[in-house]
This record gives C-alpha cells, sequence and structure tokens, in this order.
C-alpha cells in the first residue's frame, strides 16, 4: 500500500548509492566498511598529503603508508575475490572503490593501483602471477615519453594520414627463458614510486622488426631498475606518479602475460577493465563534491535564508544531482555487461570513463560556484576537489583520444 505524503514536498534521505537497488548483506557490509574507511582515514590524510611536495608524499614519515597498511584489512585481494562470481566481484570493486574516492581520489587510486597487477595477471589467466603479485605495491606502465594515449591504439587505427607514432621508447626481446627489456616509461605510471611489481606493456623485438607486443609482470628490486622522482601535478596528488628506466632487465619467462600474438587481445581486455575503474573513481569524487555543496547550501545563508532555498542554487544543485545518479547508473551498467559477456564492451567502457569524468568535473565546478569565495580557498575542500576531478579528464588516456578509440569501435565492418 502506498503511503501518503505530500508529493510535491517529499523529503527521501537516499542511501550512499543514491538510487541503486538494495543492496546484498555483502554488499552493505563492504561499502559500510569502506565509507568509515574514506571517512576516518583518507579524509584527514588526502588533504595533508594534497599540501606535501611530492617527494614528502612518498618518505617513510608520509601518511601514505599508514593508509596503505590499513587499506590491507579492507579485504580488497583481487586474488582472494577471484573466488566469487564476476558479476559480484566487478559490482564490490565498485561499491568498495566508490566510498574510498569519495573519501579521497588519489589515494582510493593508490589502493586500487596496487592491485592491477595482480588483476591483470588473472585477466591473462596466469594465477602463478597473481599468487605472485598478491600483496605486493603495484603499478602498471604502457604510456612513454613519446607515446602518451596513442600506445593504447596499438593497430594505428587513429594515426593521422599518412603519420606515424614513431620509435618506441620501450622494447623487449624473448631469449630462451628470459624477457630483457630496455628503454622508459613515463612519467604518468600510477603508483611507480612506491611499487613493487609492475605490469609492464611494452614492444617487443623479433628476428630484427620491432611491433607490439607483450606484457609482463616486472619485479621492480631487479638490477637494472631504476626510478625518477615522483611528479608535481595539479591533482590527484596523493597518487604518485613517475618514469620507470629499465636498462637490461631480465626477467624469467614465467612473468608473460601475453606475447605478440596476444598482446592486442591483452590491451583491449585491459582498457575495458581500466576504463571502467576510473569511471567509477570519477564518481566517487564528484559525488563528495556534489554532497558538500549540498551540505553548505544548507548551513550558508544569504538574503536572510538559507541559500538552498534561492531557485538558481537548488537548480544548480539537481542538475548536480542527476550527472552523478547517470554517471554511476552507466559505469555499474558497463561493468555488469563486461563481465558477464563472452567479450567486453570497450566501447561501453571508455564511454563509462568520458561521461563519469566529465560529468565529475562540472560537479566539482558547479560545487565550488556555490561557495562562492569560500570555494577558492583551501580551507574549504572545493578547489582541491576541483583539481582531482581535473586530472581524472587525461587518466588512463584522455577522453578526447579515447572517444576517437570508442568511434572505431561502432564501425561494422559488413556495412562499409
Amino acid at each position: 500500500k502506498r503511503q501518503g505524503v505530500n508529493a510535491m514536498t517529499a523529503y527521501i534521505d537516499l542511501p550512499l548509492s543514491g538510487l541503486e537497488a538494495p543492496l546484498s548483506e555483502m554488499e552493505q557490509l563492504v561499502q559500510d566498511t569502506c565509507h568509515r574507511f574514506a571517512e576516518e582515514v583518507l579524509r584527514p590524510a588526502g588533504p595533508l598529503m594534497d599540501a606535501m611536495t611530492p617527494e614528502q608524499t612518498v618518505a617513510p614519515d608520509s601518511p601514505l603508508w599508514r593508509v596503505l597498511e590499513q587499506a590491507q584489512g579492507l579485504g580488497l585481494s583481487i586474488k582472494d575475490m577471484l573466488e566469487m562470481d564476476p558479476q559480484e566481484r566487478e559490482r564490490l570493486l565498485l561499491i568498495a572503490s566508490e566510498e574510498l574516492a569519495w573519501g579521497d581520489g588519489g589515494l582510493a587510486g593508490m589502493i586500487l593501483v596496487n592491485q592491477m597487477p595482480a588483476l591483470y595477471s588473472a585477466l591473462a589467466g596466469n594465477m602463478e602471477m597473481v599468487e605472485y603479485c598478491d600483496g605486493k605495491l603495484g603499478c602498471w606502465g604502457i604510456t612513454e615519453p613519446d607515446h602518451g594515449s596513442d600506445t593504447l591504439d596499438h593497430n594505428g587505427a587513429l594515426q593521422a594520414s599518412g603519420g606515424r607514432y614513431g620509435r618506441p621508447n620501450c622494447v623487449a626481446r624473448i631469449e630462451g627463458d628470459k624477457i630483457i627489456i630496455n628503454g622508459q616509461k613515463s612519467a604518468w605510471v600510477s603508483g611507480a614510486i612506491t611499487a613493487q611489481v609492475c605490469a609492464v606493456y611494452c614492444h617487443v623485438k623479433e628476428n630484427g622488426e620491432t611491433r607490439p607486443g607483450i606484457v609482463a609482470i616486472v619485479p621492480l628490486d631487479l638490477p637494472g631498475v631504476t626510478k625518477g622522482k615522483p611528479l608535481d601535478k595539479l591533482g590527484l596528488r596523493s597518487l604518485n606518479q613517475g618514469e620507470l628506466y629499465f636498462d637490461n632487465v631480465e626477467v624469467p619467462i614465467a612473468h608473460l602475460l601475453a606475447g605478440p600474438e596476444g598482446y592486442a587481445d591483452m590491451v583491449y581486455h585491459t582498457l575495458a577493465e581500466a576504463n571502467v575503474h576510473v569511471a567509477n573513481l570519477a564518481v566517487g569524487v564528484g559525488r563528495a563534491a556534489y554532497e558538500h555543496a549540498l551540505a553548505y547550501a544548507h548551513q550558508r545563508k544569504q538574503g536572510g535564508q538559507a541559500i538552498i532555498r534561492h531557485q538558481s542554487v537548488h537548480h544548480r544543485l539537481f542538475h548536480m544531482f542527476r550527472k552523478i545518479e547517470a554517471a554511476r547508473a552507466l559505469v555499474r551498467r558497463v561493468a555488469d555487461y563486461n563481465a558477464t559477456a563472452h567479450l567486453p564492451a570497450l566501447q561501453g567502457s571508455v564511454a563509462a570513463k568520458v561521461t563519469a569524468t566529465q560529468s565529475a568535473f562540472e560537479v566539482a565546478s558547479e560545487a565550488l560556484q556555490i561557495f562562492g569565495g569560500n570555494g577558492l580557498t583551501r580551507e574549504y575542500p572545493m578547489e582541491k576537489l576541483l583539481r582531482d576531478t581535473r586530472a581524472c579528464l587525461i587518466a588512463e588516456g584522455c577522453n578526447e583520444f579515447l572517444s576517437l578509440k570508442g568511434g572505431t569501435l561502432l564501425i561494422n565492418p559488413d556495412l562499409v
């Protein structure tokens, strides 16, 4: 039986996931645990690290190490979660990561990227490497100094007419039971400075010819591996990023996740997975901006009343609300499809990433506007959230390039 309400004035206190269907008991436990961790651990640590120099964020006395130590208790190990149904596993990861990103986008990114070598090992079906990477701090490296988002276009479909991407900066060769890697990965390898293992994506040289490519798990304490300095950047400053250099680094062949024949397939599956998770982080950060603005609009008074009573303000807030809900819905829908489909839809993952990151940036910008001059100061969270959401537009491939890539996947070769 319907409850009687004044339909024009009804207020509903929505749960953390907004308009999501009710969570299962396990999902609710994960959400509550991660939300509490985000509120009690990430929200205090994030602004502190945002104000530090890049070197300070990775120093032995940095709050980062305590955060990562405590995060191990969240139960988000890929090895343990592989026992779950793919849909259940993906959904739990998204629920957990959204709450962590609500706490701090950079630290949520750190917690997630540490799992990537194990996750990509699982995608490749290499359970030995899943076991090897479990419990280690990780990263994955694909972009290079002379090759940014174009490394996502392994077949050259998006090259300018008559153009070429040029020589790769990192090349491997296979000799017997070893993979030998030489070259450099760019300063945008997330988690590189603190990582112990890296999932390296690079070209391979065979029979005098260099081509894409291989994927291998590389321990970063091997002879010949060196790291650059942490990058000083605009947003997501608690997520360290930096170069990796390889000088005749020898890796056992057992660490190979994909060889030249399987490289294209591995990159496809990697991007289908990674783009969804970046999109999901953006939802969490954007939601934080919206919630801060909503609370502030109830507290701040102008013209003799709370500013949320002003039409222009609650009009802004409504559009922020709908953008977050729409972005989350698309992210969860794509993740659910990809977890059950024979082949994940990369165009769906790209759509989720572009939609969620653009929406989060727009929401953060509107949220800062609601704070007015206060939003520009570091006494309030808005300027940091704006910087963090801006960084998301470029993370895991800039949105413009990804959109072009997604568009090529809509072409039916049987019709043209």
